[in-house]
């Protein structure tokens, strides 16, 4: 009924606090989609982690302005994200008041978002004790992999890619 996807993206938000996982891994669903067809809440979703990641590392610039948008995006899709699984007032209000910490210099605390299907919960439990993961975990503060996980991870792919894009760019530029 959901997919594997965003199941995926809700074990590491509750269990590892991998937020750049997170990212990650509902970016690659989101981008499956054509361009007309993409759907915002599943950008809500995306930068609620990324709000949440920067919140954690301490840029309150970049968790301000991720958790306002995210807030607005379920705001604007409360009919998607209640198909989804969520309770989608309590979301909201957990991102109001999570917003006002990030506002207030309050440190960052790990929230659970709140999911109203059982059944999905249920099925979220269970796939994170299969891979040895506990649903509900705070964040590790002392694991400096998962704090600054974009700083350290292997670029070269991505800047290999962006490198061709640009020439191949420049050599259609050049052909008109």
């Amino acid at each position: 009924m959901y997919p594997q996807a965003f199941i995926d993206y809700l074990i590491h938000f509750h269990c590892d606090r991998d937020y750049f996982e997170c990212h990650e891994i509902l970016e690659d669903h989101w981008k499956e989609d054509p361009v007309p067809e993409r759907k915002p809440y599943w950008v809500g979703l995306i930068q609620i982690a990324v709000s949440l990641y920067h919140f954690r590392r301490g840029n309150i610039a970049g968790a301000h302005k991720m958790m306002k948008s995210a807030l607005k995006i379920c705001k604007d899709h409360k009919s998607e994200l209640a198909q989804l699984g969520f309770q989608v007032d309590e979301l909201i209000e957990l991102l109001q008041n999570k917003g006002n910490d990030i506002e207030n210099g309050t440190p960052y605390k790990s929230i659970n978002l709140p999911l109203s299907d059982k059944n999905l919960l249920a099925t979220c439990i269970s796939q994170a004790t299969t891979i040895g993961k506990s649903w509900g975990e705070a964040s590790d503060l002392s694991n400096k992999e998962l704090i600054h996980k974009h700083t350290l991870r292997d670029r070269g792919e991505t800047i290999a890619e962006r490198q061709k894009q640009f020439l191949l760019k420049q050599n259609r530029r050049s052909k008109k």
